[in-house]
C-alpha cells in the first residue's frame, strides 16, 4: 500500500493585505515552499461562499442564466448562482439565487457537490444542488445583473460544456455531475 502524506509542507513567513473590499481580501505572503526555498504567495480569500444550482424539471431540461461577466470580458451561460455568507446554510443561500435569478422554486432539494473553484490562488468554497419540482414565480435580479434565462434539454448544456461554450466551473461540474445522476 502507498503512503501518501497529507502533511501542510508551505511555511508562511508574512502576510499583508494588499487590497480588500466586501467580497474578498487579497494577501501577499512571504513563504517557504515544500521544497524548503523562500518565496511568494498571493492569496485570495473570499467572504462569501459560492453557490451554484441546477434546476431540473420533469422533462431533463434545465435552466441556465446569460449574463455578460466583467472579470472575463465575456458573456457567459451558466447555471444560477451567487454568494453565501460564510458559516450559513449553503441550501438557503441556493434557494435565494434560484428565486432571485430566475423567478423559480423548487419543492425538492439534493445537495450535489462540495468545490473549489480554483485551489490554487483562492480559498474559495462552492456548494452545488440539484432543485426539482419546480413551479415559476417573479424573478428578483440585483441591480448588477442583466440576465437572460433559458431553458433547455439537459443533454443539450452537456454538449455546450464539451464545446466549452459553457465554462464557469461551478456550471461545468454541477452539469456534468447531474448528467451523470440522470443517466445522460
Amino acid at each position: 500500500m502507498r503512503v501518501i502524506s497529507t502533511e501542510n509542507n508551505w511555511k508562511t513567513l508574512s502576510s499583508e493585505t494588499v487590497y480588500e473590499n466586501a467580497w474578498l481580501e487579497l494577501s501577499h505572503r512571504d513563504v517557504i515552499n515544500p521544497s524548503g526555498n523562500k518565496g511568494i504567495y498571493g492569496l485570495v480569500k473570499f467572504k462569501n461562499q459560492a453557490i451554484g444550482v441546477i434546476p431540473v424539471d420533469a422533462d431533463n431540461n434545465i435552466y441556465l442564466v446569460g449574463q455578460y461577466r466583467y472579470a472575463i470580458d465575456e458573456y457567459s451561460w451558466e447555471i444560477p448562482e451567487g454568494g453565501g455568507a460564510l458559516g450559513a446554510d449553503p441550501l438557503d443561500a441556493a434557494k435565494r439565487e434560484l428565486k432571485e435569478e430566475t423567478g423559480l422554486l423548487a419543492n425538492k432539494w439534493t445537495k450535489l457537490s462540495r468545490i473549489h473553484t480554483s485551489n490554487s490562488a483562492t480559498n474559495e468554497e462552492g456548494f452545488l444542488f440539484i432543485a426539482e419540482e419546480l413551479t415559476q414565480d417573479q424573478a428578483e435580479p440585483e441591480d448588477t445583473e442583466d440576465l437572460q434565462v433559458w431553458k433547455l434539454p439537459l443533454k443539450d448544456a452537456v454538449e455546450m460544456v464539451m464545446r466549452s461554450e459553457i465554462t464557469d466551473s461551478l456550471s461545468v461540474a454541477g452539469i456534468l455531475m447531474t448528467a451523470r445522476l440522470k443517466g445522460i
